[in-house]
């Protein structure tokens, strides 16, 4: 079965949100109303809603690290995971851990790198050499 994966979450300043989603991540914008916009993020479409974000914390243990939770972000090839990091650091983003490889020389060796949008929702994007490897264990 192939599915798109659909998640609806609070932005407090929707020109915020598109600036941010359209034009540092890259993200093609679909349908919205004066209270919402919809994004094609990388074929999963994100909901961004006015209103007061998740509360986070770091309570996800991964490795060495706690990171934000809750917080959701992208799996990328490699290649492209370079390419949106470079974007990423033009754009000047503050980083809650900067691009990183994880776990290397293991099996899962992952690239990694956790962000937050404007209104302090959390964002991991992943990048692996080969797709096939998301689920190694």
């Amino acid at each position: 079965m192939q599915s798109i994966f659909h998640l609806a979450f609070h932005v407090r300043d929707l020109d915020a949100a598109r600036r941010f989603y359209g034009a540092v991540l890259g993200c093609t914008e679909g349908r919205s109303t004066e209270t919402w916009v919809d994004f094609d993020f990388f074929g999963h479409q994100i909901s961004l809603h006015l209103g007061e974000p998740f509360a986070t914390t770091r309570t996800g243990r991964v490795g060495e690290h706690m990171v934000p939770m809750p917080h959701f972000g992208i799996i990328l090839a490699l290649p492209d995971w370079k390419a949106m990091a470079a974007r990423l650091q033009a754009a000047g983003t503050a980083f809650e851990f900067p691009p990183q490889v994880r776990f290397e020389g293991e099996p899962g060796e992952q690239w990694t790198m956790f962000f937050c949008d404007p209104f302090g929702n959390p964002i991991e994007v992943k990048g692996f050499r080969s797709l096939e490897a998301v689920y190694a264990k």
